[in-house]
């Protein structure tokens, strides 16, 4: 079948690729891909080959965000029937080892996730034609709904579980700190929890003109350093909680200089280690938490985008055909013109 590879760095083909596809067996439903959004280690793989120790060992079909129409279901399958639209939840936990049995499937010992290096052989991504998963992986859209929307649950999923880390959000004062797609998303996820001031960072004027439009009240280019933010660390800081998505370690320690004692800071963007300001941590109380993937929060992100309660096609920048890839993932990872890039994996997408 036809599939989105990543062979080296820049080296991404859109080609024949051999991936299994077996017709649904019980419990199981055959879904024709429809739209696949490019998320950050996507462009990691095809910028620079992988991120931190995870490199493409061998040739790899890109994509975990993603979306089709069912084909076939096997035995058994409720809940979904053909011709749904339905968001597929990359994720794979095996239900046996110690932390799947804890309830703490998210840090599942044996985890497959679609287009990861992190295993060998890799676990082979979602940019392709079609593909036969588990139905509790497919969570079906309601009618209304596009592809390229519904592709968008998986990097909703990624912030709704990062705010269940701040508590509730209600009236509270929040930062975002980085407005890349999960920047943006935090956005979304924070006014719907009823943040009461939403105070967006950013270097690049396209984002932050997208996260006012997404519900940020203010927006500070710091490009040129932290200093925009200096009201807001006087006397002990006036922000309740950050999300950090810019994964700058530079941004960590100007960031918790704004947070009010006993704030909450939640990491959620990955990059290198940073000096963390052990003695403002310690004197405000504040609370650091790392946040990782999602786990429920799937199901609930379909739900707010099936039900409209969010509208998130503002953040989709462009739809490119699958035979433009290279210039999707180009697009994509130019800060001054892209929040989210979705590439059609069928005619189906538009």
């Amino acid at each position: 079948m036809q599939a989105i590879v990543i062979h080296a760095p820049h080296d991404l083909r859109v080609q024949d690729f051999e991936l299994s596809n077996a017709r649904p067996g019980a419990g199981e439903v055959s879904v024709s891909m429809a739209a696949g959004g490019i998320c950050g280690s996507d462009l990691h793989y095809y910028h620079h080959g992988g991120f931190g120790v995870v490199r493409v060992r061998e040739p790899m079909a890109l994509g975990h965000e993603a979306s089709g129409f069912v084909e076939a279901v096997g035995s058994g399958v409720q809940g979904v029937k053909v011709g749904d639209l339905v968001a597929i939840n990359p994720s794979k936990p095996c239900h046996s080892c110690p932390n799947c049995k804890a309830g703490l499937r998210i840090h599942c010992s044996d985890m497959r996730f679609n287009g990861s290096a992190m295993r060998m052989p890799h676990e082979q991504g979602l940019f392709r034609e079609c593909i036969t998963v588990g139905a509790e992986r497919a969570f079906a859209m309601p009618a209304g709904i596009r592809p390229a929307e519904a592709a968008l649950c998986e990097p909703f999923a990624v912030c709704l579980h990062a705010a269940s880390h701040a508590g509730n959000l209600s009236g509270k004062t929040v930062m975002i700190s980085g407005c890349g797609p999960i920047g943006i998303l935090s956005i979304v996820t924070a006014k719907l929890g009823g943040a009461d001031r939403i105070i967006a960072t950013d270097i690049a004027p396209h984002s932050l003109d997208m996260a006012a439009r997404m519900g940020a009240t203010d927006c500070f280019d710091v490009s040129q350093g932290m200093d925009a933010l200096a009201p807001f660390t006087e006397g002990k800081g006036h922000v309740d909680v950050v999300f950090e998505c810019s994964g700058n370690p530079k941004a960590v320690p100007g960031a918790i200089a704004t947070l009010r004692p006993r704030g909450k800071m939640v990491l959620v963007g990955l990059g290198g280690d940073a000096l963390m300001p052990i003695n403002a941590i310690v004197a405000k109380e504040i609370q650091v938490f790392g946040t990782f993937r999602f786990d429920d929060e799937f199901s609930e992100a379909a739900r707010l985008i099936g039900r409209k309660i969010v509208n998130l096609a503002p953040v989709i920048s462009a739809i490119y055909p699958m035979a433009d890839a290279q210039k999707a993932f180009e697009h994509a990872g130019d800060r001054t013109r892209a929040t989210k890039v979705v590439i059609a994996l069928s005619d189906k997408a538009f």
